[in-house]
């Protein structure tokens, strides 16, 4: 799946989960397709990412293969006012490729990922707020701007307010 800068994530997902499951009417084998790789560059990177994890929660237990590199982008402005003058503009963009499987994958393979259960997700939040809860807590106390009585506003109705003279 080739994700662009404007593509819809809610027509790719359609399209790719159609093929991943198999639907009829698609010219896909009853099971589906085995394997699916998501490929953006540029500005499409967060979001051919985010198709993987859509992807990875809708059909469960995918493995991930992920490989990022560098594309040179030869980029050539032309001049409005006249067609001689030309400058040409060589960019770096990043560029990513995420392959879904439902087969197993080489783990010593730079970029894998395991699928992972359910059951580990939920442990991991549930520690991860307990964690959260533990740390973070603080009493409220007394608020800065009662220690400053000349910052009181009196309000007048309908949302006028004016500070009191001092």
């Amino acid at each position: 799946m080739r994700v662009k800068e404007g593509s819809k994530i809610r027509n790719l997902m359609g399209f790719a989960m159609a093929r991943m499951q198999g639907e009829s009417g698609i010219g896909v084998g009853v099971g589906g397709l085995r394997q699916v790789i998501f490929t953006g560059s540029g500005r499409a990177v967060t979001k051919t990412i985010t198709c993987a994890e859509i992807m990875k929660r809708k059909v469960g237990s995918l493995h991930q293969l992920t490989k990022l590199q560098y594309k040179v982008v030869k980029e050539v402005w032309e001049s409005a006012e006249s067609g001689t003058s030309e400058m040409t503009v060589h960019r770096t963009v990043p560029s990513i490729s995420i392959l879904l499987s439902k087969d197993p994958l080489d783990p010593q393979e730079p970029g894998y990922q395991p699928p992972e259960t359910l059951g580990a997700l939920w442990e991991e939040k549930e520690g991860a707020e307990v964690v959260s809860q533990a740390t973070f807590k603080r009493s409220l106390g007394p608020l800065p701007y009662r220690n400053f009585p000349h910052c009181k506003r009196v309000c007048l109705g309908e949302g006028v307010s004016v500070l009191p003279p001092h």
